[in-house]
């Protein structure tokens, strides 16, 4: 396996310091995460928090021991300068050139996957990159129209149908060609990059008790029922709608590898519930493997040495068994 590109995040945010101890303690990695950032930033994190650290520049070829941590240096920023929790433009700018380039290492092969640590959307705004976050940004660097953001977890998995909108503009974003394409691409991801042979999708209704027969709302009956009986005509195992006060109790039993959610917090507020800590944000429908933490860049508590690396972790295990998993399938 290449090496994994691991973004920074956002400098004056807790990227920084999950990536020290992520490190810290660990055995030497087969597959070497190797982090886009900011040298100086992580030196002087390291010694505010009194984090272990040995440093040191990455260049292709070079073997990493234990311990050590490869830096491809993408900035050099005034660390003097800056305060924890206080973003800037050049820490906005900085962050979008650690994903730019983590994109442009993969794309050329020099690289298998990209692991991401967080992101301030109102700093990427301000440096003139008008992307509601992330996974939109990423899309657009590899052309990508079809993408699918995904939580993944040990018990529970959800993927939506909408992601960053307006409570009130959900329904009329609901279509039905794009919710077979979220079930399609849903189901080829479980199957190639989770290897799982045959799974088991439930998609979640919008409105309560999936419509009550329509008591409650038409959605269920005209657009979410037909893509997935049109789905189900494709071999895919795939059903509902289900009542969402239910199906993820069901899910996380065992009952379904994943939960198809009609908007972010349907998806995002079971998830968090048993994955605070351990959640991975996967991309789904990208030329690349990207995963990332499931949380912001937590201002508040940046440079006071508390953040837990328990996502960054999940996130850097997961994207190694996808591009183990991949390679697989390539070669069948």
């Amino acid at each position: 396996m290449r090496h994994i590109a691991l973004t920074m995040g956002c400098p004056v945010g807790i990227g920084p310091e999950i990536i020290l101890k992520f490190f810290h303690g660990r055995p030497a990695l087969a597959y070497c995460p190797v982090v886009f950032g900011d040298m100086e930033v992580l030196r002087r994190c390291a010694d505010e928090l009194k984090i272990p650290s040995e440093l040191i520049p990455w260049q292709p070829g070079i073997s990493v021991g234990a311990g050590q941590i490869p830096v491809y240096e993408l900035s050099r920023l005034p660390v003097q300068d800056l305060i924890w929790g206080q973003p800037t433009l050049a820490t906005g700018r900085a962050m979008v050139e650690y994903i730019e380039q983590a994109v442009s290492a993969i794309l050329a092969g020099t690289f298998s996957a990209m692991v991401t640590c967080p992101i301030s959307k109102a700093s990427l705004n301000a440096a003139g990159f008008p992307y509601p976050g992330h996974t939109e940004m990423l899309a657009a660097l590899t052309g990508s129209d079809k993408y699918v953001m995904m939580m993944a977890g040990s018990r529970l998995r959800v993927t939506l149908a909408t992601i960053h909108c307006s409570l009130d503009s959900v329904s009329a974003l609901l279509n039905k060609g794009e919710l077979r394409d979220l079930i399609r691409i849903t189901n080829d991801a479980l199957r190639h990059d989770f290897g799982i042979v045959t799974p088991r999708i439930a998609v979640a209704a919008l409105n309560p008790h999936a419509g009550e027969a329509c008591l409650f709302g038409n959605e269920e009956e005209e657009v979410i029922l037909p893509a997935i009986e049109e789905m189900q005509r494709e071999g895919i195992q795939v059903q509902g709608p289900f009542p969402p006060d239910t199906v993820f109790f069901k899910a996380a039993a065992g009952m379904y590898d994943v939960v198809i959610c009609m908007y972010h917090d349907q998806g995002l507020i079971p998830f968090k519930l048993l994955h605070f800590k351990d959640g991975v944000n996967v991309t789904l429908g990208l030329p690349i493997i990207r995963t990332s933490v499931d949380h912001g860049t937590a201002y508040d508590i940046a440079g006071c040495g508390v953040a837990d690396p328990a996502s960054l972790a999940a996130a850097v295990d997961l994207a190694v068994l996808i591009a183990g998993n991949r390679s697989v399938v390539e070669r069948l």
